[in-house]
């Protein structure tokens, strides 16, 4: 349905500006747990508005919904975190990108684990992805890139992260409602994050001048981005689904060129482009098997 593809078109667009937003509040030295925790709190909010509204069925006295929600919710908690730290070690574009390719890496897991059959198309896939993020993140010559070591493993471990998400939402899917699994997910990210962040920041953040932004990425990061994407994923093919997805690294992309004033030098586009184009591709030869 179209309806329902726009919806993920939204999220992803909303995704993409969330990347620039915290890109900005980095800039002005928050720290990248920080962001992260109010980022997923304030979505914390908006999900149990969700899940007051829509209470049936929601499964919160199943053991299983609790724990693969829990599962889900270390994965939304590492993808934020890492996406983050990967942008402020670098810049937004090369971090989105990277993030972006992580089906790649869960492909390398599954060969190890026997899960997937390697074929010569998808080993050509990867090979063609590992020399695009040489090329983005130009790792031959850190210094020249502008992005360090600690950033390009930041960006990989963000897409590892979301593939855990996915995981631990489709097992625990059919145990209850998706307003209860975010909820869930939602509240094991803030614990962990609130942990990991500088406590005096975190406080600093209520008398902010920044305030507005800390808002505008929890509504648009975490709190209307996760619903319009699971509503729209309910009637979207996964095909469709996976082009859509690049919707995010492009429009995070363009915030930090145009809005952060960020660069990419034409051998990094290149690069981009290798990467944005074969996982795309990949996802689709993919869906109908899946």
């Amino acid at each position: 349905m179209a309806g329902a593809t726009a919806l993920v078109v939204l999220a992803s667009f909303c995704w993409g500006l969330s990347g620039g937003i915290g890109g900005m509040l980095m800039a002005d030295d928050w720290d990248a747990f920080v962001v992260s925790f109010y980022r997923g709190a304030i979505g914390l909010v908006f999900v149990l508005g969700w899940l007051a509204i829509r209470p049936r069925h929601s499964g919160l006295s199943n053991p299983r919904l609790w724990g693969w929600s829990a599962v889900a919710g270390l994965g939304v908690a590492g993808n934020f975190a890492f996406y983050f730290l990967s942008i402020s070690q670098g810049s937004v574009a090369v971090a989105a990108t990277l993030m972006y390719s992580a089906p790649i890496f869960v492909y390398l897991l599954s060969f190890v684990l026997k899960l997937e059959k390697p074929t010569p198309l998808k080993w050509t896939a990867i090979a063609v992805v590992m020399l695009g993020i040489v090329l983005l993140t130009r790792i031959y010559d850190v210094g020249a890139g502008g992005i360090t070591l600690l950033g390009v493993g930041a960006g990989l471990l963000a897409g590892v992260s979301y593939a855990v998400f996915i995981f631990g939402f489709k097992y625990a899917a059919p145990h209850g409602s998706p307003q209860a699994i975010l909820v869930i997910a939602f509240a094991v990210l803030a614990v962990l994050l609130a942990g990991l962040g500088d406590t005096s920041q975190t406080l600093d953040v209520l008398h902010t001048p920044d305030w507005p932004l800390f808002i505008t990425l929890g509504i648009l990061g975490a709190g209307l981005s996760f619903i319009f994407y699971v509503n729209g994923l309910h009637h979207t093919a996964p095909a469709v689904a996976s082009i859509v997805a690049m919707v995010e690294p492009v429009t995070a992309s363009l915030f930090g060129v145009v809005v952060l004033g960020e660069s990419l030098v034409s051998i990094q586009i290149v690069g981009m482009v290798l990467i944005l184009a074969t996982v795309t591709a990949l996802s689709v030869y993919s869906s109908p098997k899946e």
